[in-house]
């Protein structure tokens, strides 16, 4: 697991934790002696970390943060260094004065990472050679929320608008929109969530999740993008806050399941199998309250999760992280009937 440091100091430190023993086994255990992270290998970055991605099937890191668009790799260390590298910088042409990049990476042909702060920011580097292998068609100069690749052809981007747009490396002047979503409020912001490791399934498999800053959720089919497959609302404590730490994403191994963060100190899980096309309010089947629990305490402000991401083989396991510098990993058990 991987964790790094987003204050404004340039000091912040980059992480590879060993998980405790109990999430490393296959079956169920008991109690388990040893709950705890260790630290394997760290470094320290000189700017503030706002996405980290690991490459897969490398020993390669990729950040972001402010103060503008450009990239940082870092190699973790051999077996014999503690240390944390930092390799190379990937920098974004006119990148000064925009804000930072939203991230994701693959290594189907090469080690690739797609990144861009705005839509019309938008290519795929070749993260070693620093090359750049395709660059999106202009379609407008909306802020991104998020990026992600469905497979290594197919790009999906998010506007903070809400709006979605579908691209294809091979043809790299197509830009295609998949589908908007009528705003509730000209303040309202947006982010999505994709089947993680979806890469290899037909596209689509798993409807595509928006998430708002006013608690509206919808899930998109791509391939029928005239209408929303279902829409929900959720209570959030404070509707059209900041979108900085909203988070949706699906369960990588449970049928319909999603959680989303970003509001306060909470996790929220959803069922989304019985939802349709209403709008209508929705409860929760799981909350994870660990994070507002074990703050500090006294006048400071209660943390915010900052992040979550399921376990991708154990189905009702999430490992969530908090603006306290807290680190949780925890299952949930959904209640039964009249239990």
């Amino acid at each position: 697991v991987c964790v790094a440091g987003y204050g404004e100091s340039d000091g912040n430190e980059i992480l590879q934790l060993i998980p405790p023993p109990t999430l490393l086994t296959k079956e169920t255990q008991g109690l388990c002696p040893e709950r705890d992270f260790k630290v394997e290998c760290g470094g320290f970055s000189k700017r503030p970390v706002y996405s980290l991605k690991y490459v897969p099937d490398t020993s390669l890191l990729v950040t972001s943060g402010p103060p503008d668009s450009s990239l940082q790799v870092w190699q973790v260390s051999a077996e014999d260094s503690d240390v944390i590298k930092f390799v190379s910088t990937i920098a974004t042409e006119n990148g000064t004065g925009q804000s930072w990049a939203k991230i994701a990476t693959i290594s189907a042909r090469a080690p690739w990472v797609l990144h861009g702060s705005r839509l019309d920011t938008v290519q795929i580097t070749e993260i070693e050679s620093r090359k750049n292998v395709y660059t999106a068609a202009s379609g407008g100069s909306e802020e991104l929320s998020s990026l992600a690749f469905l497979d290594c052809n197919t790009l999906l981007l998010c506007c903070a608008t809400g709006r979605l747009c579908l691209a294809d490396v091979r043809q790299p002047q197509s830009l295609v929109e998949a589908v908007s979503v009528p705003s509730a409020s000209c303040s309202e912001q947006w982010c999505m969530g994709t089947r993680h490791g979806a890469q290899g399934l037909e596209l689509s498999s798993q409807p595509v999740a928006r998430l708002s800053t006013w608690g509206f959720l919808t899930l998109t089919d791509l391939r029928k993008t005239s209408e929303s497959l279902a829409s929900a609302k959720v209570r959030v404590p404070y509707p059209g806050s900041g979108a900085e730490f909203l988070c949706v994403s699906w369960a990588p191994a449970l049928e319909g399941c999603l959680a989303i963060s970003g509001f306060d100190g909470t996790v929220h899980v959803y069922d989304t199998q019985s939802w349709d096309s209403s709008g209508r309010e929705v409860e929760p089947i799981f909350v994870h309250k660990g994070h507002a629990f074990g703050g500090a305490g006294g006048s400071r402000d209660p943390p915010q999760v900052t992040v979550h991401t399921w376990h991708l083989q154990k189905p009702k396991t999430l490992l969530s992280a908090a603006s306290d510098g807290s680190l949780h990993i925890w299952d949930w058990v959904q209640p039964c009937g009249k239990c």
